[in-house]
């Protein structure tokens, strides 16, 4: 998993790639939690994500709700199985997706 992080003003771009499981969630949360502090805008790009644990859905849990607070969160370039496991445990109904 890797993180790929920039900040405009009030707005980060943040680019997961790889897997988001078990091993890899706390680092995805102690990279991106912090990086959220005066953020009004966050776009996650998923386009080289290729799988997300329940692990990682908590980690995205706890984005969203920082985010739904402070500002705006859209997802985009989410592939075909990501797509289906934000379906399939209700994410998508929440998410921003583009």
């Amino acid at each position: 998993m890797n993180v790929t992080m920039k900040r405009e003003d009030n707005v980060l771009y943040a680019a997961v790639s790889g897997e988001v499981d078990v091993i890899t969630a706390p680092e995805l949360k102690d990279q991106l939690i912090p990086a959220l502090e005066g953020v009004e805008k966050l776009e996650l790009d998923f386009a080289e994500l290729v799988y997300i644990s329940s692990a990682g859905l908590r980690v995205l849990l706890t984005v969203m709700q920082i985010m739904f607070e402070q500002g705006e969160m859209t997802v985009r370039n989410v592939s075909d199985d990501i797509r289906s496991v934000l379906d399939m445990t209700g994410f998508s109904d929440d998410l921003n997706i583009e």
